[in-house]
């Protein structure tokens, strides 16, 4: 292997929708190859980034400290996760709140969310729920006119919606939290990351507490609300008629597809195929949906 050879795979590999094992294990020994050779700090990042992605914390930590030691601001935003989560078994709010506030500092925003929420939660710092509005509310017209997908868009819009919601304007707080769906739809479209699961079902949720849900009317992600109780939904994908159940199931609400049995929304939502395709990948495609 040379540079450009692991290159080409590295490129193939962010190409792939559902990776087999030998496609992991070629980008993972291509990804390796790059940072012995380069000594590239991006490389290190992306290759943290995928074992964070697959829960692998212990080498997302290894690699995103690696970066961090070219100062990469990314591997900081990283690393501020990494203790904040306390995803190696033990969480350090000093050390999430240092990496978190270097990498605002370098103009990441998605830090920026975090540090905002270490004010309203007092992690680390004295508890300051004003000052946790005050930096949501710059972040909001520096997120408006968003154009990539990993720009902090539904984190922001999510938090100011229930602000807003605070403050009485819920019409506002209801077109955040669809302007959000909208964009987090098409994250999930390209990605099943399971932190953008997450974003998605907490404001699905948000949506549907301020808003009456519309039976004859909805897609997809709006089934995280219908999910949370015993439920049978109908929709179609080309010619095929399909259905979701969620039941009870050993003392919690499993939901049913295609004869797998998936523990919780999110379960679902991260694993559920269609074939080889993932269901959220062609989530715009489906139609006719229906409670049964």
């Amino acid at each position: 292997m040379d540079v450009r050879e692991a290159n080409i795979i590295k490129r193939k590999f962010n190409q792939i929708d559902n990776p087999t094992e030998e496609d992991i294990f070629l980008y993972t020994e291509a990804m390796d190859y790059l940072i012995r050779e380069t000594k590239d700090p991006h490389a290190m990042f992306d290759l943290g980034g995928f074992f964070y992605g697959n829960k692998r914390f212990d080498l997302a930590l290894k690699y995103y400290e690696m970066a961090a030691e070219y100062k990469l601001p990314y591997a900081y935003e990283g690393l501020g996760y990494i203790w904040y989560y306390g995803r190696t078994g033990k969480r350090d709010f000093e050390k999430a709140f240092h990496y978190y506030s270097l990498a605002k500092e370098a103009g990441i925003l998605e830090a920026a969310v975090k540090v905002a929420d270490m004010y309203k939660n007092g992690y680390y710092v004295e508890a300051d729920y004003e000052k946790y509005k005050q930096i949501i509310r710059e972040l909001y017209p520096k997120v408006s006119r968003a154009r990539y997908l990993n720009e902090p868009l539904p984190e922001v819009y999510t938090r100011y919606a229930r602000i807003r919601k605070e403050e009485g304007k819920e019409k506002h707080a209801i077109w955040l939290l669809r302007k959000a769906k909208e964009f987090q739809a098409q994250r999930l479209k390209y990605n099943a990351f399971f932190g953008d699961i997450n974003i998605m079902m907490w404001l699905i949720d948000d949506l549907y507490e301020m808003k009456k849900f519309d039976l004859s009317n909805f897609d997809l992600f709006d089934c995280f609300w219908l999910l949370r109780n015993p439920v049978t939904i109908g929709f179609r994908y080309e010619d095929m008629n399909l259905k979701i159940s969620a039941g009870e199931h050993d003392g919690i609400i499993a939901i049913r597809w295609e004869n797998e049995i998936y523990p919780s929304r999110e379960d679902f939502f991260a694993k559920a195929m269609l074939g080889d395709t993932r269901l959220m990948s062609i989530y715009d495609e489906l139609y006719g949906f229906e409670v049964l």
